[in-house]
């Protein structure tokens, strides 16, 4: 033990010592320019941050341009709203002329758009007006409060929604699911505005079914980052939409684009005329010169990361839902560094890098208010840190996990090719990309270890499949993500065993090439059975999630009402499936290339013949 001890101490002080040295000599080729650019983005992501706090930065700020005189009963409504630039009224250049008596517009689709914000403005002018009132009954006669419903949970229509007096008088009758809302007296009188609101629940009806509503999230100080109020008048009342919140997240990944760019830069230094030999003939590992050079950059993104998430009030689940991204970042970039033969190659890396992850991360939480499409992105996990939501280790693990075991994996595969061979060889790619899943192939087991090392990428793909495809009809999304299944699970499958033969690890034979696609097909089986962390998100209560897990084996039947039989012939069918089609591919591999191509295209026609089969005869 105390061997043990000494050796990852050892280790701990030359990680220590190589990130020392990476700090003095990165500080040392700082320029102004990089400083200024670095300042940039502090400002940026500030920027960011501050004008989601404050309510948003008004893009449209004095959009449309309105003539209208000082004098004017509807200047100050004017004047007030942020889209409209009060003009006076002989300006030529205006879209609207008000005067006291008739309205001018423009003939022109400008001019319709600025119509519809002067109403716009003129209302929320007298809603703050009203809202002064001393006597609110007389002001609001009418009080809605919403409820959120599950789906399944709703009523039939025909009912109606109750809307109670501001003023404490008698709720509006709802009989024969066909009654007019009543409002109370309250001391005034007044037009009910808004309508009534057909299809709903009673109140009666939603004060008992208790069991079916949704409460909508305490936001505390920062409800108007959310936008959505769920009570007052019915003309104030809108949905919510965490667009504001979005952005302010979104700010947490500004940085790191600035971070992973000198972090690309300082790995390829290395390769450029020879520069990191020293490092490799040194007594250390490849492990602890990655591990050091990457550490003062991880650090840079958690400090960056806290201070953000303290300046917009998130808090530790805040920390540590971005931090893998960030890790990922890194890890994506040092992997293409060690591709990339050159700057500009890296730079196009690096790019398609941060636009794939940004997509990833920004997208699923877009839908945030469908919790098992926007756990799929970490910023979900942000936006109800702010909302001060409560989230279970279970949704936590769903968005940050299949993120840190991709990080892990492409660190192991850079790592693998930080030799003399790769470093300092100006190879493509593709070629490189081959080389760093050989290296980790030392003999026939190698071969499902890496598979079921793949499972992360291939949950990754394949949830972003559903968020870029969950808006578009089911009938034409349902046959994409099978497609995008297959070919997804098949490159997974069979890409480092295509490497294993073009560095002749195996011989060229019909025997080695059943034996790897059937270890292939055996390693991706056991690692895709944690895929079954989607049922923790409740993933597979939507049609997409149960097309895409389906399968896999992910979730089958408990085995009630059928035989033992059938429930092992059902489990270890995805078994069956990935060996055959592995052992196709496997067997094109030993061929060549396009050889190997041929047979990739038979394997993704014999997996979307198994997925539909299944997902047809799940109905």
């Amino acid at each position: 033990m105390s061997d043990r001890r000494t050796r990852l101490i050892a280790h701990a002080r030359t990680v220590l010592r190589i990130a020392r040295w990476e700090v003095s000599r990165s500080a040392g080729t700082l320029d102004r320019r990089t400083a200024v650019i670095g300042l940039v983005a502090v400002l940026v992501a500030g920027g960011i941050a501050a004008g989601a706090a404050g309510g948003g930065g008004a893009l449209d700020r004095d959009l449309y341009r309105v003539g209208i005189a000082g004098d004017n009963p509807y200047y100050d409504a004017v004047e007030q709203s942020s889209t409209l630039d009060p003009r006076p009224v002989s300006d030529p250049n205006v879209e609207l002329v008000v005067s006291e008596t008739h309205i001018s517009v423009a003939d022109t689709q400008t001019g319709r758009a600025a119509y519809a914000a002067f109403r716009d403005a003129v209302q929320s002018y007298n809603e703050r007006q009203m809202a002064r009132e001393e006597n609110q009954s007389a002001a609001f006669p009418v009080v809605v409060d919403l409820q959120y419903r599950e789906r399944d949970a709703l009523v039939p229509t025909g009912s109606r929604v109750d809307a109670s007096a501001g003023g404490g008088g008698d709720p509006g009758t709802a009989g024969g699911g066909g009654t007019d809302t009543e409002a109370g007296d309250g001391g005034g009188t007044g037009d009910t505005a808004g309508g009534t609101a057909g299809g709903g629940p009673s109140a009666s009806d939603a004060a008992a079914a208790d069991d079916g509503s949704v409460d909508a999230p305490s936001l505390g100080g920062m409800a108007g980052l959310f936008g959505g109020d769920t009570s007052g008048s019915p003309a104030s009342i809108s949905p919510p939409f965490p667009f504001a919140s979005l952005v302010l997240a979104f700010a947490f990944l500004v940085p790191m684009n600035f971070v992973i760019q000198a972090y690309g830069s300082s790995v390829l230094n290395e390769r450029i005329n020879r520069r990191g030999e020293l490092l490799l003939v040194a007594p250390i590992s490849p492990g602890d010169i990655v591990a050091g050079k990457t550490l003062p950059y991880l650090l840079g993104t958690v400090a960056i990361t806290v201070a953000i998430a303290a300046a917009v009030g998130g808090g530790v689940v805040s920390v540590a839902a971005v931090v893998p991204v960030g890790l990922l970042f890194l890890a994506s970039t040092f992997v293409g560094a060690m591709f990339a033969r050159s700057f500009k190659e890296l730079t196009f890396v690096t790019v398609t890098v941060s636009v794939f992850l940004t997509t990833y991360t920004f997208v699923p939480a877009i839908f945030t208010n469908i919790t098992p499409i926007a756990l799929i992105s970490p910023l979900t996990l942000v936006v109800r840190d702010l909302a001060g939501e409560s989230i279970p280790l279970g949704e936590f693990l769903f968005s940050v996990g299949p993120i840190l075991l991709a990080a892990g994996v492409l660190f192991l595969l850079g790592v693998g090719v930080y030799r003399e061979e790769d470093m300092f060889t100006q190879r493509p790619v593709p070629l490189k990309f081959l080389d760093a899943l050989d290296s980790r192939i030392s003999r026939a087991r190698s071969v499902a270890t890496l598979s079921a090392l793949s499972i992360p990428f291939v949950f990754i793909a394949e949830l972003l499949a559903i968020a870029v495809l969950f808006v578009l009809p089911i009938d034409l999304t349902v046959p994409m993500i099978l497609v995008a299944v297959a070919v997804v699970e098949e490159l997974a499958k069979s890409l480092h065993v295509l490497a294993a033969f073009e560095k002749a690890r195996f011989s060229r034979t019909l025997r080695s090439s059943l034996v790897l696609g059937g270890l292939s097909g055996l390693g991706f089986f056991v690692g895709e059975k944690f895929t079954a962390i989607a049922q923790l998100a409740g993933l597979q209560s939507l049609t997409l999630g149960q097309t895409a897990f389906a399968p896999s084996g992910v979730g089958i039947a408990d085995g009630t009402g059928v035989s033992v039989l059938v429930v092992l012939g059902l489990f270890l069918a995805p078994l069956v499936l990935h060996a055959v089609t592995a052992s196709v591919t496997a067997f094109g591999a030993s061929r060549g290339r396009s050889a190997y191509g041929v047979a990739l295209v038979g394997a993704i026609a014999i997996h979307l013949v198994y997925n539909l089969q299944v997902v047809s005869s799940l109905g």
